[in-house]
C-alpha cells in the first residue's frame, strides 16, 4: 500500500512540474514553485526528488515511455513499411499534440539543463527512436526502389524534426487542425523523401 501511495505522490509530483515547466519554462521554475503548486512542503518534494534535475530527468524518461508505447509499439506490428511510416507520422502528431503529455513538450524544450550523465542517458533513448524511424523510411525506399535519393538518416531527423517542432505554434483552435495536418505533413514527407 505504501509503494503505490508513494508511485502515485511521485506521478503527482511529475505531472505537476511537468506542467510548470511547460507554463514558466524549467530555469523559471523552483522546487518551491513545485512544492507550492503541490501543496506540499519543500521537505516532503526533496523526500520524492532530491533536485529539480532529477525531476527533469524522469519526465523526459517518461516522454520517451510514452513515445514507444504509443508510437513504436503500435507500429512494430505493420509488416507494410510505408503503411508503418504513414502510422509512425499520425502517432507521433497525436503524441505531440496530446495535452495530457505535457512531458513530450517539456522533453522537446527542455533538454539542456540535464547534467551530461543523464543527457546522455535520454539523447541514447532518443536515438533508438530515430534509428527505428530511419530503418522504416530505408525499408520503405527499397520497396519504391528509390534509394539514394535521400538519406534515410537525414530523412528521419528531418520528419523528428519537423513534427517536434509542432508544439511550437500548433493552436487547437486554429486553422489547422490535428487530422489535416497528420496528411499535410504525411504528403510533404513522401513527397521530399520518395520524390
Amino acid at each position: 500500500m505504501v509503494r503505490d501511495a508513494t508511485s502515485r505522490s511521485r506521478q503527482e509530483i511529475l505531472r505537476t512540474a511537468a506542467r510548470l515547466f511547460q507554463q514558466r519554462g524549467y530555469d523559471a521554475t523552483s522546487m518551491s514553485d513545485v512544492a507550492a503548486a503541490l501543496k506540499l512542503s519543500k521537505g516532503g518534494l526533496y523526500h520524492h526528488f532530491k533536485s529539480k534535475d532529477e525531476i527533469l530527468f524522469h519526465l523526459m524518461d517518461h516522454a520517451m515511455d510514452i513515445s514507444w508505447e504509443r508510437v513504436v509499439n503500435p507500429v512494430q506490428g505493420i509488416a507494410d513499411a510505408e503503411e508503418r511510416l504513414r502510422a509512425l507520422i499520425r502517432l507521433h502528431i497525436g503524441v505531440v499534440l496530446s495535452e495530457r503529455d505535457r512531458e513530450i513538450t517539456v522533453m522537446l524544450h527542455e533538454n539542456h539543463p540535464l547534467q551530461p550523465a543523464l543527457r546522455r542517458r535520454i539523447n541514447a533513448r532518443k536515438k533508438e527512436y530515430v534509428h527505428f524511424v530511419e530503418n522504416t523510411i530505408a525499408e520503405v525506399q527499397k520497396s519504391r526502389q528509390k534509394k539514394g535519393i535521400v538519406s534515410p538518416r537525414a530523412a528521419a531527423f528531418a520528419l523528428a524534426g519537423m513534427i517536434n517542432w509542432i508544439y511550437q505554434w500548433y493552436h487547437p483552435e486554429g486553422e489547422l487542425q490535428e487530422e489535416h495536418l497528420v496528411k499535410q505533413y504525411t504528403e510533404i514527407f513522401f513527397a521530399g523523401a520518395f520524390g
